[in-house]
């Protein structure tokens, strides 16, 4: 997120004073394409932040302010923007929808409260807006759906609801009925107060009238289903529709509220943004139905082992989370937001990550690419931070007098490499500098020198998300650089392991010696059987191996998982039992049980029968019905197994996984075999075995 500081103040107020009761912390979630940053854009028309309706294609909104945004027509960067909405103060992040750039969203989601998906009309759920769901009820954010683009030729509501069910298994619970079809659509009947609401192009409000005849009987029948679908997930809905058969408004208005917040239930709306239709009633269900940071359990975190809780009290201890960071000409803005206390400019704040101090320069409210300046801020505000110079993304700043540190977003392995060379040998200090400057940015990207070549080696999650980088350095540090084919990041494990490995390390050079003896197992193990990657224990008795040694051996092991012996890619999936072990009354130590677990474990790997992993991804191709044989061929050559077909909006859709090293250059391919017809899209799936001709090195 690049921003030019504005001290333009607008209508907005440069001190803090909305209850925390009527702020929102959202963000806008979708599959790319699905229309997330036209809503957005209809949002800040909407709530009168913009006074002009910016337009993807042609490169005006507000959130997509990059130029590689609004030359790609995607969005890159999450984008935060804050606007007003009946009383209620409205925090909005817009995130990425392209897979690439999923490390954006899972920042994002770990500082909101709630979140808007949307979906597709026509498409309903696409893989992305799967793995974007996933990350959300990983964060356990609540949310409302809003299916957009009703105007779109082969919409359906009632089709997208069931994918919704289907593919994400929540609860749907529609509270709209669509008035009109396809280029007919024209406004929705709202099933909680049996009224139809009605936009005209050109209007700025929706009319409010009677429900059609028309659609009188078919709306009763779905007033009754969303009121039994209630019923059965809130017990004191149950208990009024047993009394009276019938539920009020104000009876589903509440317990539509409180399913949204405990998950157990996602209220859909519809809508085509595109055409300002259906989004003051989306503004309407964010304040009723998201929470606000008073209705979200206290933040945890630790300090010197003990967990600590603070809630979202603004005379409470400070503590604030970075979330993003962003390095601009005009200052390094660091994005917090703050769960409790008061920050206020000008105030010393500790960050428990370095363990140092920072002063606060200036605290700015969010808009995309602008900022108003503030005195202060609260617990519960989403603000942007002039001034601190070492906190990057996960940094918790606290009160000095209060320690806290906050659990992290975690950050995705990157998957693809590729060599960065600065044309000019005189420019490779500046590129250096360049790279740096956009992994502090974006933690998700990362650089290393490979030591066989002497080569920058540039890591990402993605084709895309590594062109984008490259293009950063060449538009923004003016230096011209040379970008390698692409390669994919393997991973080793093991097939079949080892038991009883001895591994001794004994060093006396003339000064204090080094004695360590360990005893390990080397097995297999499923990452999803839990640990993650690597798991390690200890069966030793007897105090043969004192348990400040055997911690030392564990960080040796994770030491030796850096490279392993195929071809130097990082091992994962197995599990390390330490089984015995001796020491020495005077040379043993943490660095000497530390080094026998790095080189025994590494050793311990040579012995083994190691297996190469390659990334797979699950690959969504979209095209028309006299296209499927020649796509269908070109996966089978590429490696992929096909695992579903389905048509959708009169195009053939082809589901397989493929390894992420056979789709390097398949956007050109699949259009030049669809006459440019052929879409796809992609998300990782995991790691697979590689085929045994396969051994590359890093």
């Amino acid at each position: 997120m690049r921003t030019r500081i504005s001290t333009h103040t607008g209508t907005q107020p440069n001190t803090r004073t909305d209850p925390l009761a009527t702020v929102r912390n959202l963000g806008i979630l979708a599959h790319v394409d699905a229309g997330k940053t036209t809503v957005t854009e209809r949002i800040l028309y909407a709530t009168g932040t913009t006074h002009k309706r910016g337009e993807v294609h042609d490169g005006t909104t507000v959130t997509d302010f990059d130029p590689q945004e609004r030359d790609r027509g995607i969005t890159i960067f999450a984008a935060a923007v804050s606007c007003a909405w009946a009383g209620h103060r409205i925090n909005l992040i817009d995130t990425p929808g392209h897979v690439d750039f999923a490390d954006e969203v899972e920042r994002s989601l770990r500082v909101l409260d709630g979140a808007v998906a949307v979906f597709d009309a026509v498409a309903g759920v696409e893989p992305q807006s799967e793995s974007v769901w996933r990350q959300a009820d990983r964060h356990g954010v609540p949310r409302i759906a809003f299916v957009n683009k009703m105007d779109r030729a082969g919409a359906d509501l009632d089709t997208a609801v069931a994918s919704i069910r289907e593919r994400l298994h929540p609860a749907p619970l529609v509270v709209q009925l669509p008035i009109g079809a396809e280029d007919g659509f024209t406004g929705v009947v709202d099933l909680l107060r049996l009224r139809a609401l009605v936009w005209t192009d050109g209007a700025h409000a929706a009319e409010e009238g009677p429900v059609p005849d028309t659609l009188r009987e078919e709306a009763l029948r779905r007033r009754r289903l969303l009121e039994e679908a209630v019923a059965e997930r809130h017990p004191a809905a149950l208990e009024e529709f047993c009394d009276r058969e019938t539920l009020t408004a104000a009876t589903l208005t509440a317990a539509l509220r409180d399913l949204t917040r405990t998950g157990d239930g996602v209220v859909v709306l519809c809508g085509s943004a595109y055409r300002d239709r259906g989004v003051e009633p989306l503004l309407d269900a964010v304040v009723t139905y998201l929470p606000s940071p008073l209705d979200v359990p206290p933040v945890h975190g630790t300090h010197e082992g003990t967990e600590q809780e603070r809630t979202a009290d603004p005379a409470a201890p400070m503590a604030a989370l970075a979330f993003k960071v962003s390095v601009t000409p005009t200052g390094r803005l660091t994005y917090l937001r703050v769960y409790s206390g008061t920050i206020g400019k000008g105030d010393t704040v500790w960050d428990a990550r370095t363990r140092r101090t920072e002063r606060v320069g200036r605290i700015l409210r969010v808009r995309a690419d602008r900022h108003d300046p503030l005195e202060r801020a609260v617990a519960g505000d989403i603000v942007a931070v002039v001034g601190l110079k070492s906190a990057r993304a996960g940094s918790t700043l606290c009160a000095p007098d209060a320690p806290l540190l906050l659990e992290p977003p975690g950050v995705a392995e990157p998957v693809v490499h590729v060599a960065v060379e600065a044309r000019r040998s005189t420019d490779t200090d500046r590129l250096a500098s360049a790279l740096a400057r956009l992994t502090e940015e974006d933690p998700s990207l990362a650089v290393r020198t490979d030591p066989e070549t002497g080569q920058t080696v540039l890591s990402g999650m993605g084709e895309l998300h590594l062109e984008v980088a490259a293009e950063r350095v060449r538009r923004e540090h003016g230096l011209e650089v040379t970008v390698g084919r692409p390669g994919v990041a393997y991973r080793e494990t093991v097939g079949e392991g080892v038991t009883g490995f001895v591994h001794r390390h004994v060093k006396q050079d003339g000064g204090a010696g080094q004695f360590a003896h360990v005893v390990l197992d080397v097995e297999p193990w499923e990452e999803d059987s839990g640990g993650g990657g690597f798991v390690f224990r200890s069966t030793v008795v007897g105090g043969r191996v004192p348990q400040e040694y055997v911690r030392a051996v564990e960080a040796g092991c994770r030491d030796a998982l850096a490279e392993g012996p195929l071809g130097g890619h990082p091992v994962t999936g197995l599990r390390v039992t330490l089984t015995d072990g001796q020491t020495h009354v005077k040379d043993s130590s943490d660095t000497a049980f530390r080094t026998a677990g790095r080189f025994g474990l590494r050793d311990a790997l040579r012995a083994s029968e190691m297996v190469l992993l390659e990334p797979v991804v699950e690959v969504t191709v979209a095209v028309p019905e006299d296209g499927v044989g020649g796509v269908l061929g070109d996966l089978a050559a590429r490696r992929g197994r096909v695992t579903g077909s389905d048509t959708r909006g009169g195009a053939a859709v082809v589901t397989a996984t493929v390894p992420l090293a056979e789709l390097f250059g398949y956007a050109t391919r699949l259009r030049s075999r669809t006459q440019g017809r052929g879409t796809f899209t992609a998300r990782p799936t995991g790691y697979a075995p590689a085929p045994a001709n396969a051994v590359p090195t890093r």
